[in-house]
């Protein structure tokens, strides 16, 4: 999928839905997949500007992403990769994270 002025439909924002111990909830985030999917969503944003990134780790914010992936089946799914700690997602997109110079 590319993510362009091509690119139609409706997207949210998903937030991370998590229990009060700071665990993923993984039955709140199936029941939120699948609403997002009913009400006619064509994909989802993930992972992106709801603040989640700092508070999952690596296996974390991958086993959401796969979770969310699989139960959305056809839907598009933009997974966000930033986080305060940047060289952690390198591997998440297949670059080495540098730092930008300074201005």
């Amino acid at each position: 999928m590319r993510l362009d002025e091509t690119a139609k439909g409706v997207y949210v924002i998903a937030p991370t839905p998590f229990h009060e111990d700071g665990r993923i909830d993984e039955a709140s985030t199936d029941r939120m997949t699948d609403f997002f999917l009913e009400a006619g969503c064509e994909g989802m944003t993930i992972l992106g500007v709801m603040g989640e990134a700092p508070k999952l780790d690596q296996a974390e914010s991958l086993g959401i992403s796969r979770r969310i992936i699989k139960r959305a089946g056809s839907a598009k799914i933009i997974v966000g990769v930033s986080a305060p700690a940047s060289p952690r997602c390198g591997h998440l997109h297949g670059v080495r994270w540098r730092r930008a110079p300074p201005a």
